[in-house]
């Protein structure tokens, strides 16, 4: 993807997050951006927008990853190489849309859209949680294919007592501008007759993503319901290969952002056990890193 923060920073930048030890309430991408200025300081090598393709070990000391650029790169190592996935590997959009300058699959700021006509397309929790959102600064008009929303409870309650417009059962079947702002949008009523020409300022579809493992598939791993089968020390069946977050699972997973910090270090203190057979499983305090 093309930043860091998985899910948070593509479907939810802007929602509040609960579960997080240490903060009563935090928006997902402040949160990333905590994060990511908490790793600054180790100085570790950020690659975005490439996967790796496969993985092949050559022998004890080599493995080759072929990346997205197609160039092979070779990791000659003291000891057996490891490597940590910890995210689902792809994310995309199960559909898509005519795109014009106003259109966007996702917005990152609510306040790109302060005080203007916006209409959001989806059912699930993205959807209904930018419409709740929104909707103290914006014309709000929400639009779903089907009549009832498969969002948390709790936020479907929220958008019945809000002030946006919630118009199902229906579907977008044209998109109107003049090819540098988006002003119309036509509308089909699912199973029906009727339509409908709304005037909007802004676009978000929200239909959603299914997370994919792609390529990894071929590699070789335990692979159980689209997620990698690892132990209680986060290896996979392969050696020298880790998971750790949503793309990992063990009996009795329960998938939270809380679990994946608690998972992350589990599979990269092994790991580095892995690579050298002298370095302590157990880090010690954090203080004791400078």
């Amino acid at each position: 993807m093309p930043q860091l923060g998985g899910q948070l920073s593509a479907l939810y930048p802007e929602k509040y997050i609960y579960d997080v030890a240490g903060f009563p309430k935090i928006r997902a991408q402040e949160l990333v951006d905590n994060l990511i200025e908490q790793m600054t300081p180790f100085g570790p090598k950020v690659v975005l927008e490439q996967s790796v393709e496969n993985v092949i070990k050559v022998d004890d000391d080599i493995m080759n990853c072929t990346q997205t650029k197609k160039s092979t790169i070779q990791r000659p190592l003291l000891s057996p190489p490891a490597s940590v996935h910890s995210s689902p590997a792809a994310f995309r959009w199960t559909e898509q849309i005519l795109m014009k300058k106003e259109t966007s699959l996702l917005y990152k700021r609510s306040a790109d859209i302060r005080r203007r006509e916006s209409m959001i397309l989806g059912g699930g929790d993205s959807a209904v949680d930018w419409a709740n959102m929104l909707d103290p600064i914006s014309e709000v008009k929400l639009v779903h294919r089907r009549a009832k929303f498969r969002a948390h409870e709790h936020s479907v309650e929220q958008l019945e007592q809000s002030d946006v417009e919630v118009m199902t059962p229906y579907q977008v079947t044209a998109i109107h501008g003049d090819g540098t702002k988006i002003q119309q949008v036509e509308l089909q009523e699912v199973k029906g007759d009727e339509k409908l020409l709304v005037d909007i300022d802004s676009l978000i579809v929200n239909y959603g993503f299914v997370s994919s493992l792609g390529p990894i598939k071929e590699w070789g791993l335990d692979i159980e319901k689209n997620t990698i089968r690892v132990n209680s020390r986060m290896e996979t069946n392969i050696p020298g290969i880790y998971a750790a977050g949503d793309v990992a699972t063990y009996d009795g997973k329960v998938k939270l952002i809380a679990t994946g910090f608690g998972e992350a270090p589990t599979a990269v203190n092994n790991a580095k056990a892995y690579l050298d057979p002298d370095a302590k499983l157990q880090p010690g305090h954090s203080s004791h890193m400078f």
